[in-house]
């Protein structure tokens, strides 16, 4: 059981509280129903009354924004209509405004008819005006000191202000003429639709319409239409954002979605990473990438480091200015006296070498090789294997001449009983030696000793022969050893040939005789 009710409509109370409400919080909103429910009251049966509800459907101006140009239209250019609404008859019901439902207005504004007159006042953002009665728009722009700070600019609008860039284009439509309430259509009952905007009757009921499929909305081509009761909306896809009617790109990178770069792109966006960086499992985080293990360019020894990767050369190279090649040092242009003899420059290092007749000692300094022991000469039967510095001599063991005769190895004698001996050394001792080229002087060499002491006997040194570029000179120790002396520096390979003569002189028996020492030096090619 229903019953059908009419009252009048308060113009005042839509487009004063409920648009210009509606067009301060929210921007895109055009409808605005307003329900006012009555107390019941109290009755008998003569009252006709019982429950009293009606539906006030406001349509006001809609603040359009594209490319930074606004317009607000005027709340007084809605359009509010009477309408009747089938209501069942089971529910209390108070002073109530609410707008689409979402806000809850103070039941003070529901004045009845009867009260209209005595309404003075006015939402947020207008002020009572005495002369028009009516309510009017407050310009905080002028009113609120610094309303807008840094770089935004005040503009005034119907029931507030806003914000916007200095740069902004603003339009304002001009303020109607006339504040007389708009006409109240009038319907005939067979076109009647006694369902609000966005349902439909259906017997006894109301059912939405769902303007999506019968396609009766508005959306952009690139908006996607959902139906919800009563209306619908136009929803931008993903990366999006409506402004206006309009979806324009979200730029994401302003958010700092990325660690590193992001590159924003239509709809979406993506995150890059910086060189020796790469894009964790989430796409916005970088972490560090393993040159080493991704085959990096270093010829030898590979270093992995935060963001990047350092080569490093072994011992005895030097990286290359292209920071990934290895040079190898010459380190035997550093200096001349890494080695004893010749440095040898090898593939990250270097090594020592030694002339002919020598062999290496540890890793620098050479050592003569003694062929006569090792058995490494070719010298044959009736020759003495003599070693000097750098290599050896094949020598005669019979090395005496006439008249003088071999008494030992190396010992030659000439007899007092030959003639010819008398003015002759008795003895001729061979000997043999080697020294290195460049070396210091004065240097003592060889020590000569006398080896038949006789009481009385005075013996002196000198040198006989082989000296006569005065090389060499005797230091006579005592009376029976003297010191054979380097004077000036020699270098080989050279050989020399000393006679270093005793002669002993016997005051007493009256005996003088002499004896040479025939030594012979060889100087070797090198100083060591």
């Amino acid at each position: 059981m229903f019953m059908l009710y009419t009252i009048p409509v308060n113009t005042f109370i839509c487009n004063y509280l409920c648009c210009s409400f509606f067009t301060r919080s929210h921007p895109h909103l055009f409808v605005c129903p307003l329900l006012i429910f009555l107390e019941e009251t109290t009755g008998t049966e003569q009252t006709p009354f019982t429950r009293l509800f009606s539906l006030l459907l406001g349509l006001f101006g809609v603040r359009e924004r594209l490319n930074d140009n606004y317009t607000f239209v005027h709340p007084s250019s809605c359009v509010c209509s009477r309408v009747n609404v089938l209501y069942l008859v089971t529910m209390k019901a108070t002073y109530v405004l609410l707008c689409v439902g979402l806000v809850v207005l103070p039941a003070t504004i529901c004045q009845s008819p009867a009260e209209r007159d005595s309404y003075t006042e006015c939402t947020d953002g207008y002020e009572w005006d005495v002369q028009t009665q009516l309510c009017r728009d407050v310009n905080e722009c002028e009113t609120i000191q610094q309303a807008c700070q840094g770089e935004m600019k005040c503009f005034n609008h119907y029931g507030g202000y806003l914000c916007l860039p200095r740069s902004a284009s603003v339009i304002t439509a001009p303020e109607p003429s006339s504040q007389s309430e708009p006409s109240v259509p009038v319907e005939s009952n067979e076109a009647f639709n006694p369902c609000p905007v966005g349902y439909r009757a259906q017997g006894d009921t109301c059912v939405d319409i769902d303007e999506c499929e019968l396609d009766m909305h508005d959306c952009q081509p690139s908006q996607e239409c959902i139906n919800t009761v009563g209306t619908y909306t136009c929803q931008c896809p993903d990366g999006y954002s409506k402004i206006g009617i309009e979806c324009v790109d979200i730029d994401e990178c302003r958010y700092r979605y990325c660690q590193h770069r992001c590159v924003n792109v239509p709809g979406s966006f993506s995150c890059e990473c910086e060189p020796g960086f790469q894009l964790a499992g989430n796409n916005r985080s970088c972490v560090d990438v393993n040159e080493c293990e991704m085959g990096a360019p270093c010829q030898q020894r590979c270093y992995n480091s935060y963001g990047t990767f350092l080569c490093r050369c072994d011992q005895g190279y030097d990286l290359g200015p292209d920071g990934y090649s290895c040079n190898d040092i010459d380190e035997c242009s550093y200096s001349s006296f890494l080695c004893q003899f010749q440095c040898v420059n090898e593939p990250g290092r270097f090594s020592c070498a030694c002339p002919e007749g020598y062999e290496l000692v540890g890793t620098r300094l050479c050592q003569d090789v003694n062929e006569c022991e090792t058995g490494a000469h070719q010298c044959g039967e009736g020759q003495i294997c003599v070693n000097i510095h750098g290599g050896h001599q094949c020598v005669n063991s019979n090395r005496c001449q006439d008249p003088y005769i071999q008494v030992s190895e190396n010992r030659c004698i000439c007899p007092a009983v030959k003639p010819e001996c008398r003015d002759l050394p008795f003895s001729i001792v061979h000997r043999y030696m080697s020294i290195t080229s460049e070396r210091s002087v004065p240097s003592d060499i060889f020590q000569i000793q006398a080896t038949s002491v006789y009481p009385g006997a005075y013996n002196s040194f000198r040198i006989r022969s082989g000296d006569e570029n005065e090389e060499f000179y005797i230091r006579q120790i005592n009376n029976i050893s003297s010191m054979l002396v380097l004077a000036r520096a020699v270098t080989g390979p050279k050989e020399y040939v000393l006679d270093l003569e005793m002669v002993s002189v016997n005051p007493l028996m009256n005996y003088q005789t002499s004896s040479v020492l025939r030594l012979s030096i060889y100087v070797g090619p090198h100083a060591f």
